[in-house]
């Protein structure tokens, strides 16, 4: 599904913040992206979503390698990832439905559709029936499966989370994860970035550990 093949990415400024990573996560996979502050973390999530391009090496996402995509293609390589965010990125002004049929809107998909997915993607995560409420009603929680229903909704194959329980507490955490376990057991590969190392040693699944740009566990 997703492979980094000795890649590496260098600024200017900085010289190189990620150094001969290799890696390789399997459809349906779920995988934990660790490490110090300044590791290289945020660097591989920018390069999986061609925010970034890598200096050296080969990122290849469901086939596709990332390196030869066009600029104007890159929104289609998108539709295959879902995001996640610790902050959780709502718009406050805008119901939990339109948060949710957002990416579905932007796809040009039609009413009944956009209708019946959200749906589905609200009732997988628990929050049928507040549609109609606005994010700043809702707790951190709720928030955060917003998100997570917005990042599903479109059926991506991957699932990109960075930091999603670091603004939750240990229960509500557990909560989050029991959920991308469910993405999990339909196919949805799942890579999140983490600084909670209690979190991560509970969950019985893969760590790629970065230290100064280079993968030291994975």
């Amino acid at each position: 599904m997703l492979k980094f093949e000795n890649v590496y990415k260098r600024y200017a400024e900085t010289g190189d913040v990620l150094k001969n990573v290799n890696f390789h996560l399997k459809q349906g996979e779920i995988a934990f992206l660790t490490g110090h502050s300044g590791a290289g973390k945020s660097t591989v999530l920018k390069l999986i979503a061609v925010m970034e391009r890598a200096t050296r090496g080969d990122i290849v996402l469901d086939g596709q390698k990332l390196s030869a995509i066009k600029e104007r293609h890159v929104p289609y390589i998108r539709r295959k990832m879902g995001f996640i965010y610790q902050d959780y990125k709502l718009l406050q002004d805008r119901t939990v439905f339109d948060n949710v049929a957002l990416p579905l809107v932007i796809a040009g998909y039609g009413h009944q559709e956009v209708s019946r997915r959200v749906r589905a993607a609200l009732d997988k995560v628990g929050l049928l029936g507040k549609e109609k409420k606005l994010p700043l009603g809702l707790s951190g929680g709720e928030q955060q499966r917003v998100g997570i229903a917005r990042a599903v909704v479109n059926k991506p194959p991957m699932i990109i989370a960075d930091e999603p329980t670091g603004n939750l507490d240990p229960e509500l955490s557990a909560e989050i994860m029991a959920l991308f376990e469910q993405f999990q057991n339909v196919g949805v590969t799942i890579l999140i970035a983490s600084h909670d190392i209690s979190l991560i040693q509970k969950m019985n699944h893969r760590v790629l550990q970065l230290d100064h740009g280079q993968l030291v566990v994975g």
